[in-house]
């Protein structure tokens, strides 16, 4: 593959990955380590490197801001707290990933990902409690901790950025509406929390070439900023039965992958 066909396919993967980061408020690791699989021929390893690698700039910033001018907001002691787990976790699941296999990793891809659906499916709305233009501003520190080490060990063993883990414990774990809930997220893929597990897939070479990377992080730029101007254009109802779609897709994809 040359430069120019690396570039292009790496635009798509970037592209089509801030779609879904902007309008899921995923962090957009999740569908780019799919689609670098699928588009780049990468394997596991080296897909997940390429995807926390992309996920360092603050590619994001222009979703985060979508959903700030649409009334959403994130507490300080929210991002502090679930920072905090996240690096604790980022790094210890990269080490973890580099002492497994490729079809480890996928099997333990899906299986996170019908867990996450879980979550979402079995997910009871508030009685009396936020509304759709609502928020939430007081959480208790030791969930919004234990949400961010989840976060961060998902963002490391699987290269997924953290931002599903981080959407769907605040939503379905702990109530808080679903556009406030993917801005948090959408937080994180500013914040360049990722860096000590994008550092362990770097030194041990498990990326792809400039050409590709650059191409991502051009896509993820105009991703990221159209996705999270459609979201704030439609209920949180429908925004989660897209993630619920959207996360079956990748469940499936990835089954696909670790049994063939």
């Amino acid at each position: 593959m040359t430069w120019v066909h690396e570039l292009l396919a790496g635009a798509g993967v970037g592209l089509v990955g801030g779609l879904a980061s902007g309008f899921m408020g995923a962090s957009p690791g999740g569908g780019l380590v799919i689609f670098c699989v699928l588009l780049l021929g990468a394997e596991q390893h080296v897909a997940q490197g390429t995807s926390l690698i992309a996920q360092i700039p603050p590619t994001g910033l222009a979703g985060v801001r979508r959903y700030w001018q649409s009334g959403n907001r994130s507490p300080l002691q929210w991002i502090v707290w679930i920072g905090v787990g996240f690096l604790v976790g980022g790094a210890s699941g990269g080490y973890a990933a580099a002492a497994v296999s490729d079809s480890f990793l996928q099997w333990a891809y899906v299986v996170y990902l019908v867990a996450l659906i879980a979550a979402l499916v079995l997910r009871r709305e508030r009685k009396g409690g936020n509304n759709e233009g609502e928020h939430q501003d007081e959480l208790p520190w030791l969930p919004l901790l234990l949400i961010g080490t989840l976060a961060g060990f998902s963002s490391g063993f699987m290269g997924i950025g953290g931002g599903l883990a981080i959407t769907v414990g605040l939503a379905a774990g702990l109530r808080v509406p679903q556009h406030q809930a993917q801005l948090v997220s959408l937080i994180f893929s500013v914040i360049p929390t990722n860096i000590p597990p994008a550092w362990i897939y770097w030194s041990k070479g498990l990326v792809v070439g400039w050409p590709a990377i650059i191409g991502i992080l051009a896509g993820l730029w105009v991703g990221t900023d159209l996705g999270a101007r459609m979201a704030n254009g439609v209920s949180k109802s429908v925004l989660r039965r897209m993630m619920i779609g959207f996360v079956s897709l990748m469940a499936l994809y990835m089954t696909y992958k670790a049994l063939s």
